[in-house]
């Protein structure tokens, strides 16, 4: 009987919670696998929908967005993709396994669709830990390749987004600076901006990412940051579609913070096609040694 009970939770949240408006709305599928780490911001609480997902119903109703919830990555297919025009991920780990959250994993057909949805000119939009998803083979905690690039070795999934997740420090303040001022949802930005957040430090670049902003790790605290400067926003193109990411948004007051609403507004309406976006690769130029990852923990670089 629980689990019965806790189904329909699942489905009130997945289905009844969409916006049931007019189809012309650009429908965007929220989703939040957590095969490795689960965020406290994309819990599902008593069946109720988690905090990121109220700031984007709210969001949606400002923008006219028709948003859909799911944590089930086994309806993962090219028919079921293709209902959405964005896919916006806020996910961690193997998504083919149950891992942590245990709900149903996606098969490898299923992640091969997600790729193939935006060749064919739809969006992607990835949040924070979409990073940490899909690391390669021998990218695992406690092992030294965590903190060196994997080269061909990469996954699919990290190539398609634009870089790779290696570790964090404590939450602190950072500064960043904003390369692409242009951008949508970038222009009313100031040229550099300083917030406390869990920052992550990354690596497996993908060369043709466009920088929309850059960490500036030069006086934070933890052995992750003690590199020079590299991206924490970009958007790309993949075939006919487009990718979105920000390192943005593990903290609570990140997601009712108005600069990051602006940038997530603005980089989901990119990746609907809805605003144009440079995404001339500018990494070898803005930051060069992006490539010059951190040190093993305990050795010296």
């Amino acid at each position: 009987m629980k689990i019965i009970l806790r189904l329909i939770s699942l489905v009130v949240v997945g289905i009844l919670l969409p916006c049931q408006a007019e189809t012309n709305k650009p429908k965007i599928l929220f989703f939040t696998k957590s095969s490795g780490w689960e965020h406290d911001v994309i819990s599902w609480k008593k069946g109720q929908p988690s905090f990121a997902e109220k700031q984007l119903l709210s969001l949606a109703e400002i923008h006219h967005w028709e948003m859909h919830f799911s944590k089930d990555g086994s309806l993962f297919n090219l028919k079921y993709l293709n209902q959405f025009d964005v896919l916006m991920f806020y996910t961690t780990g193997d998504l083919t396994q149950a891992g942590t959250d245990k709900h149903p994993p996606m098969t490898p057909a299923g992640k091969q669709a997600i790729f193939d949805f935006v060749k064919a000119g739809k969006g992607f939009v990835g949040i924070h830990c979409t990073s940490d998803t899909f690391h390669s083979d021998d990218d695992k905690p406690g092992n030294p390749e965590r903190y060196r690039n994997q080269g061909d070795k990469v996954d699919p999934f990290i190539h398609f987004l634009g870089g790779e997740f290696i570790h964090h420090g404590d939450q602190q303040n950072a500064l960043n600076r904003v390369i692409d001022s242009q951008f949508p949802g970038f222009e009313k930005l100031p040229a550099s901006f300083t917030l406390f957040e869990e920052w992550y430090s990354l690596k497996n670049f993908n060369p043709n990412i466009h920088i929309l902003t850059v960490i500036e790790p030069k006086e934070m605290k933890g052995e992750m940051y003690h590199r020079p400067p590299y991206p924490t926003s970009w958007a790309r193109r993949e075939g006919k579609g487009r990718v979105w990411y920000t390192s943005l948004g593990h903290r609570e007051d990140i997601w009712t913070n108005p600069m990051f609403q602006q940038m997530l507004v603005g980089g989901t309406r990119f990746a609907l096609g809805e605003l144009p976006g440079d995404t001339t690769p500018n990494l070898s130029t803005v930051t060069p040694e992006a490539h010059l990852n951190p040190p093993f923990p305990g050795t010296k670089k």
